[in-house]
């Protein structure tokens, strides 16, 4: 599929960055292991609340994409101009893909910079890569964790480039015209061309609902 043309018809003006339901009205942040923290005693990592934001990361997926939903599966990786060798997306779908024949169905762009920081948008560009599937087709327990783990010496882990940002994963729901992203274990987002798509993760999952954005969620779906 044409991504850029799917993306300027059901969500235009939007860029396909964190912070999704800043740039779009009908969107859900969620807050993951609200009131648990990283770390416990001696700067050790507090395992059981990584387990929880798993659990509500995969249950959101979950229900958010059925086993017929038509999936993209995309990946921004964040370079440097001058960087020697091309972007290295390949352990995101590598590890991820079951098919291996997929593999050679990923499709790459390459768009400008996303992020607004003026003095590096010279210095970088975004390399898009996507692949069309189906949510049986990725181990995307694999993706979810991992994209949950990025800031912690825990794997599954995505690979950053020196210097830059870890690569973003987006989960586009094509049939249901809706994007689910984690940006990591504080949180996710999804956004959904029509908010009603969006009704049963908000009735289900309110005691999640992001509690600074409480309030303007509740109002969406008065």
């Amino acid at each position: 599929m044409n991504l850029q043309e799917y993306l300027h018809t059901t969500f235009p003006g939007m860029v396909l960055k964190p912070s999704l339901y800043l740039q779009w009205p009908t969107g859900i942040h969620f807050g993951l292991a609200q009131g648990m923290y990283q770390f416990i005693k001696n700067d050790e990592l507090n395992l059981p609340m990584f387990d929880v934001v798993y659990h509500q990361t995969l249950s959101i997926f979950n229900d958010l994409f059925s086993e017929d939903d038509e999936l993209v599966l995309v990946t921004n990786v964040y370079q440097r101009k001058k960087a020697n060798g091309g972007t290295k997306p390949f352990k995101v779908y590598k590890n991820s893909v079951k098919s291996k024949k997929m593999i050679y169905q990923i499709q790459l762009e390459t768009l400008p910079y996303v992020f607004d920081e003026e003095e590096e948008a010279d210095e970088y560009y975004t390399a898009q890569y996507h692949l069309t599937c189906r949510k049986q087709d990725v181990h995307y327990r694999q993706l979810i964790k991992a994209a949950c783990n990025e800031d912690f010496p825990l794997k599954p882990k995505f690979r950053k480039e020196k210097g830059m940002y870890y690569p973003d994963v987006f989960f586009i729901n094509v049939t249901k015209s809706a994007i689910f992203f984690i940006y990591d274990d504080r949180g996710c987002e999804v956004i959904a061309a029509d908010k009603e798509t969006l009704r049963p993760l908000y009735e289900k999952y309110f005691e999640w609902l992001y509690e600074y954005n409480r309030e303007e969620m509740k109002a969406l779906f008065a």
